[in-house]
């Protein structure tokens, strides 16, 4: 029983254990200063009494001398029923008093609990607040960064070397089923768009779509272009034109469909879209005809009415289309842009329509980025490398570039000219000074008129004078004094 008390005591406060002795009596202290050699914050503790005092361990009599010093009570040694002496110590380092007793916790109200869940709940929506508004503050950037790419890729999709990529050509199939339509298709190919055989509102043409940066490649993908190429045969061109002759000569619109008509029809259909026509062989048609009409003329004179019939026969087939002359198919031409804004093209083979549509699909390609940069910055500022000046350095290199400039501002001369006048007078004070030396005005007037100007190298290279105009411009420029005097006047 008694090792169970000793045993929950020596847990709540640590015993010190000494011999028993006299009672304990505070053991003199002395304080000696320490040599100047040791810090003078420093001091030694030593015990002069004799051996009958009881013995305090070291720690406990520092700690006595800190609670002297503070003016807290020391503590007083107790000497418990066995004969030992006990000092009591509080396990927070607190000697000589008992452990603070904890108080019980009070029981909250309704309200208090209440309360503390509404600041919670509060507290809970303001952070779920927050979160959202960082996760939109987020959602938003990176959709703006997203709509810079955007933009950034639709620019970079309409320049030069990148637009043709975006196109698709897209042909119907009438065409491909004419002699040229394979070549057609490849060389649409090695200019680098993608190509679409799809069935057109308009018979035998050629249209386009642009895709936007990003999309999938899809022959149904793109915002469609205006533009548009009709191939027409030359029959009908031929027929339609010669209608609309006869309704000039007669002066009734009872002839038939015109030309006119014809597209204005198809105008009224598709709105939207941009015609231009391509005729195929129409100088074979006039050749034709020319030699029906020599051979015609032939046989009047000599009388071989009989010699020809076979041959009239067959090319009967060949030669069905009314006649027209190049004035009245020009008459037709005119008539119809003046009515339609659309424009004819006469072309011989169907290499020529090749060519001719993989122009017009590089054309449509670059149109955005040439009305792009038409409609910024100034109309009279050109930024271009001629209006960006001519770099002259320390040395004086770039001067000679300088003059050349200068020479080409004036109006109708070329690079070839320029360079004549600079080879013999690489200077501006040189001119002058030739100038001076002359005696009369029409000596100067004439100076530059003998000037060789020279084009191309070799056999095919050519000779002509620089001309009495220029060399009058020139003189003009470098020695009229009068500041109302004009390039083109007399000086």
């Amino acid at each position: 029983m008694d090792t169970d008390s000793n045993s929950d005591l020596d847990e709540e406060f640590p015993v010190f254990l000494t011999k028993p002795r006299r009672p304990l009596s505070p053991a003199p202290l002395l304080r000696q200063p320490i040599k100047s050699s040791a810090r003078s914050d420093v001091m030694t503790i030593s015990s002069d009494s004799d051996d009958d005092t009881p013995y305090v361990p070291l720690a406990l009599r520092l700690k006595q001398q800190q609670e002297a010093t503070r003016g807290v009570p020391s503590c007083i040694p107790e000497k418990s029923p066995n004969g030992f002496t006990e000092i009591l110590q509080h396990p927070n380092g607190q000697v000589g008093h008992s452990p603070p007793k904890s108080k019980a916790p009070t029981k909250r109200t309704v309200e208090e609990i209440q309360k503390s869940k509404e600041e919670a709940l509060r507290r809970k929506r303001t952070r779920e607040g927050k979160q959202r508004e960082r996760e939109e503050q987020r959602r938003g950037r990176e959709e703006e960064r997203a709509q810079r790419k955007a933009m950034a890729d639709a620019v970079k999709a309409l320049r030069p070397e990148e637009c043709i990529k975006y196109m698709v050509a897209v042909v119907d199939p009438a065409l491909l089923q004419l002699e040229g339509g394979g070549a057609l298709l490849s060389s649409l190919q090695a200019l680098g768009c993608t190509c679409a055989i799809e069935k057109q509102p308009l018979p035998r043409s050629v249209g386009w779509r642009r895709r936007t940066p990003g999309a999938q490649t899809a022959d149904g993908d793109g915002v469609p272009e205006n533009d548009v190429v009709i191939q027409m045969n030359v029959d009908d061109f031929i027929s339609l034109s010669h209608s609309y002759i006869q309704e000039e000569r007669t002066g009734r619109a009872e002839c038939g469909r015109t030309l006119t008509s014809w597209v204005q029809e198809l105008q009224r259909r598709h709105p939207e879209k941009v015609l231009s026509l391509v005729v195929l062989g129409l100088e074979q048609y006039f050749r034709s005809h020319k030699a029906q009409s020599q051979k015609k003329l032939r046989e009047a004179v000599m009388g071989e009415e009989q010699g020809g019939a076979k041959r009239k026969k067959k090319n009967t087939a060949a030669n069905h289309l009314p006649e027209l002359s190049r004035v009245e198919v020009e008459e037709a031409v005119v008539h119809l842009q003046l009515h339609t804004g659309v424009c004819v093209r006469f072309l011989s083979t169907w290499k020529d329509f090749t060519e001719h549509v993989t122009m017009a699909t590089k054309a449509v390609a670059e149109a955005p980025f040439k009305r792009e940069r038409d409609n910024s910055g100034f109309s009279f500022y050109l930024e271009s490398e001629w209006a960006g000046g001519q770099k002259v350095e320390r040395s004086g290199r770039g001067l000679l570039q300088v003059w050349r400039r200068q020479v080409q501002q004036l109006h109708r001369v070329s690079a070839d000219m320029a360079s004549a006048v600079l080879a013999s007078y690489p200077s501006p004070r040189l001119l002058t000074q030739a100038y001076s030396s002359c005696r009369t005005e029409k000596e100067k007037v004439a100076l530059l008129s003998e000037l060789q100007i020279r084009r191309g190298e070799g056999v095919t290279s050519t000779v002509r004078r620089v001309g009495p105009e220029l060399s009058k411009r020139l003189c003009v420029l470098l020695t009229s004094t009068d500041p109302e005097q004009t390039l083109g006047s007399s000086a």
